[in-house]
């Protein structure tokens, strides 16, 4: 397997899968309003794959990603997925979900209705600084390390987390967010697709669209 597609393979393990519901008539939490404060394929230029995720309600947490790998510290592999887990509500009209497309970058942003408990996520983060994980129990250690970056807002936290297998390096990103009272939190694969016309390069095109749905949360 390439140490991108391993570092995919973590990056999931990483990130809980929410579940999103689309309600029509007057906005009102939730539902409608949670669809509103989504940013949507008009928010793209032409030819970026825009994709709303619409997961079945009932099915069980974490269904379409793999069990937690082992690590050292205890805990690290699956850290931020059990933090999210803990903070928020689950079910029909929780959450809201999309993936973004481009030529060098996949992104999924997942809105939710509840707050995240930021100091829990940046806690495990900072614990999970350097971290070593396994595959299975006869694979090499490979080496994991979760670095925090700047941000233009105060109040979100932006992490690099790279490994490092076999001598090459792969990176991933993502971020956690409130504002007001939702919260929102989104992780960027760099992800080649020569079908795709529009070239995304990372962390870059991952910050400008995490910008943006931060400033569509704002608006009123």
């Amino acid at each position: 397997m390439r140490a991108a597609s391993k570092a995919v393979v973590i990056a999931v393990a990483m990130v809980v899968s929410l579940s999103g519901c689309a309600v029509e008539g007057t906005p009102t939490w939730p539902g409608a309003r949670l669809d509103a404060t989504l940013l949507t394929a008009e928010d793209f230029p032409p030819g970026v794959r825009f994709d709303r995720v619409l997961e079945q309600p009932g099915t069980p947490d974490g269904a379409d990603r793999p069990p937690a790998m082992e690590s050292e510290p205890e805990g690290c592999a699956d850290g931020l997925t059990k933090d999210i887990a803990a903070s928020v509500d689950r079910g029909p009209g929780s959450s809201a979900k999309y993936n973004v497309s481009y030529d060098g970058a996949r992104i999924v942003m997942t809105i939710l209705v509840a707050a995240l408990d930021l100091r829990r996520l940046e806690a495990t983060a900072t614990r999970c600084e350097l971290y070593v994980t396994y595959f299975d129990k006869a694979s090499d250690p490979i080496l994991m390390t979760t670095t925090k970056m700047e941000s233009s807002r105060p109040q979100s936290l932006i992490y690099q987390q790279t490994m490092q297998l076999h001598g090459e390096e792969s990176s991933v990103y993502f971020t956690f967010e409130n504002i007001g009272e939702s919260g929102m939190f989104g992780i960027a694969f760099p992800t080649p697709d020569s079908t795709i016309s529009v070239k995304g390069s990372l962390p870059q095109t991952f910050l400008d669209v995490t910008a943006k749905q931060a400033e569509r949360l704002r608006q009123p």
